[in-house]
């Protein structure tokens, strides 16, 4: 069942856990004086109670619970309330072991526990941990499968084997917080004392690659440097050992805010938001959108967002509160009345900056449906959270990509291919970009190069001197084909590490890992600036990535687009003459307006879909690469994407009708993005060119 084997196993100390089923007790046999047999009261049975909290430090609310036993049934369904907590009553015959599940949104947490009787069962990050381990092969979601034909696998015994081997890695975090925990059936509450405010200290990855998880601890320690290393252990679910956090003391964890000021911010910036347009800002419309600064922000709950009540001291990727008429500006939705009962939610602490900020991932969601994760960054005045940015001078972020590559005309050479999306939006001015170029210093000691290309909205990393036309830098990949050899970088030539990394290689990346980009101008005259970036997550593995479910295209959109493409050797789309009747536009629908995308169980439904392709061909030198995009609702099956010129070099649109693509436009892939909590970019596209 488990590859492990613990020298402690059998010296660990039993559980004492309440009997399947409960029962009631005999009632008295007392004479009657009559010398006949009194009756015998039989035991009653009772349903049992198991309860719990499920938690990430911020309590995990309005999670889907579900209980299953050891015969495969799910014995009860429930939802988390706002603290976290749940409560299911177990049908009578509920078998142990049970296995605890739960899901909100593409997260899941897991416990077990070796009783049906009534009790505690917490489900957590750290309980996750444990049910990893006790999982054939690493992934918590098999255990439910396992313990059906070996439910002596999940005992009181060999849970607490587990749980005292997770106890002593944690134990310089429990010395310094001074905590005792019983992570699995240990009583608390998402407030940020005792247990929980261990799991405010920490953050825990578990990767399934098919044979093991692969599981990282991160404490969320205070870092002494910008480009300090993360404070964190890994290790293999199977492995025989688990290594101990390195030490770590109080003053390191002071500035970590409790779940109730984390949950305070968001609560605020809802109210913000729950205000029309018309008083949110000074000359807001309730009917449109307006052009505004920092000085046009007046309701109290909007201005009491920002550090020191004002928006004007906010800064975040070289934008200031506002809006302009591109609808450019930090925080522009504030001046959109379409933004009016925009939701902020989810809000979780992630990490600590050098000046003691602190940085939380959260979910927006509009009235439309509209929804996206992303970071903010705040500042601790007296206990209560204020906006402040990240005070960068220009716009960018580096976060882990798992990418499914879908070669709908030549399968064969379909392939997964994992790095890092390196995004640095391009700066105009006067339709010219005001960067030379961006150097980037990886975690791993090397070093890349950016610059800017026409057509595209940001920056592509250079090979060998040449422009990519790609962000992202690969460090893997794999062809889906297990009968296909070689590798995908060859045949498409994107841009990879060299050599690549093995699994081993990607196992042993950190999920903090430190990544600075250093910009130098056009105009040699303005100083570099140089901007660091902390990520929440590491690049997935290959063998992670395959244990992914991804978005896919309709069966009915790609027989049509197959039937497209199929005759032309290149399998490019060409844009004809204007027409119309048919505009030059990209309907990524299937025929009779029908869902273009399926999202199937287990999946990230998608917030984005993009198109590439060329400009039109001048004389025989190929059009400039090109990038459109278009925000989409989560609960979106199909979409319109228009064309988007960028910059005075780009000729892809047409120059009479600027929203659709010109005559000789082609285009060869789509691609539907995603961005999970821990800030990895999901990519699956959809490629209609022919490799050979």
């Amino acid at each position: 069942m488990n590859k492990k084997t613990r020298a402690g196993l059998a010296a660990a100390i039993l559980l004492s856990l309440a009997a399947c089923g409960g029962g009631g007790n005999s009632g008295s046999a007392s004479g009657t004086g009559t010398g006949t047999t009194p009756p015998v009261t039989e035991p009653v049975a009772t349903q049992a109670t198991l309860s719990g909290v499920a938690a990430t430090g911020a309590a995990f609310a309005g999670a889907t619970v579900t209980v299953t036993d050891q015969t495969g049934v799910t014995v009860c369904t429930t939802q988390t309330d706002d603290k976290g907590a749940y409560n299911c009553t177990l049908p009578l015959g509920t078998k142990a072991p049970l296995v605890i599940k739960a899901s909100r949104d593409e997260l899941s947490f897991y416990s077990t526990t070796a009783s049906a009787g009534s009790g505690t069962a917490n489900v957590t990050p750290l309980t996750t941990i444990v049910v990893s381990q006790l999982s054939p092969d690493g992934n918590p979601a098999s255990l439910a499968g396992a313990i059906t034909t070996r439910p002596e696998s999940v005992t009181a015994t060999t849970i607490q084997a587990q749980v005292s081997e997770l106890l002593t890695a944690l134990q310089p975090l429990l010395s310094a917080l001074n905590v005792t925990i019983d992570p699995m059936s240990g009583v608390f509450v998402a407030d940020g004392t005792g247990q929980d405010k261990v799991l405010d200290a920490i953050s825990v990855s578990v990767r399934p690659d098919g044979t093991a998880a692969n599981i990282e601890i991160t404490v969320k320690a205070q870092p002494a440097t910008a480009d300090a290393a993360p404070m964190s252990i890994s290790f293999r679910s199977d492995a025989t050992a688990v290594p101990t956090l390195p030490a770590v003391t109080a003053a390191q964890l002071d500035a970590i805010p409790s779940p109730a000021m984390v949950a305070g911010l968001f609560e605020r910036m809802t109210a913000c938001y729950a205000l029309p347009a018309s008083q949110r800002v000074t000359n807001g419309n309730d009917n449109g959108a307006v052009i505004g600064t920092a000085a046009n922000v007046v309701a109290p709950v909007c201005r009491g967002m920002f550090l020191n009540d004002d928006p004007a001291t906010f800064q975040n990727n070289g934008n200031n509160v506002g809006r302009d008429a591109n609808n450019r500006g930090a925080y522009a939705s504030l001046f959109r009345s379409g933004a009016t009962g925009l939701k902020w939610e989810r809000g979780n602490f992630e990490f600590l900056r050098t000046n003691g900020d602190v940085v939380m991932s959260y979910r927006w969601v509009d009235s439309t449906g509209n929804a996206e994760n992303d970071t903010l960054i705040a500042r601790n005045v007296n206990g209560t959270l204020k906006l402040v940015g990240n005070g960068n001078t220009y716009s960018a972020s580096v976060r882990p990509f798992s990418e499914d590559r879908d070669l709908i005309n030549t399968p064969a050479f379909s392939s997964f291919t994992t790095g890092y999306n390196i995004s640095i939006d391009n700066r105009l001015v006067g339709g010219a970009s005001v960067f030379s170029k961006v150097v980037v210093t990886t975690p791993f000691g090397s070093q890349l190069t950016y610059v800017p290309t026409g057509g595209l909205s940001y920056l592509v990393a250079q090979n060998n001197g040449t422009a990519t036309g790609s962000s992202v830098y690969r460090l893997a990949a794999a062809y889906k084909s297990s009968s296909t050899t070689g590798n995908p970088a060859d045949k498409e030539s994107f841009f990879t590490a060299s050599p690549q990394y093995d699994e081993a290689g990607l196992r042993a990346l950190q999920d903090q890992s430190v990544w600075k980009l250093e910009f130098f101008h056009v105009d040699t005259q303005v100083p570099n600036v140089v901007q660091s970036y902390r990520t929440l997550s590491r690049a997935q593995s290959i063998a992670e990535i395959q244990q992914l479910v991804f978005v896919d295209m309709t069966p009915t959109l790609r027989a049509e687009l197959i039937a497209e493409t199929g005759a032309s050797n290149s399998g490019n789309l060409v844009f004809g003459a204007l027409d119309p009747a048919e505009p030059n536009i990209i309907d990524f629908s299937a025929a009779g307006n029908t869902a273009g995308w399926v999202v199937p169980g287990g999946a990230l439904a998608p917030t984005s879909l993009s198109a590439y392709g060329r400009a039109p061909a001048v004389g025989n030198a190929q059009g400039t690469r090109y990038n459109d995009s278009t925000g989409v609702s989560i609960t979106a099956r199909k979409a319109k994407l228009y064309c988007s010129t960028q910059g005075a070099s780009d000729t892809h649109c047409d120059a009479t009708s600027p929203t659709q693509y010109a005559q000789g436009t082609t285009m060869n892939m789509f691609e539907l993005w995603a961005r999970n909590t821990r800030q990895v970019e999901v990519s699956k596209k959809f490629a209609t060119y022919k490799l050979q």
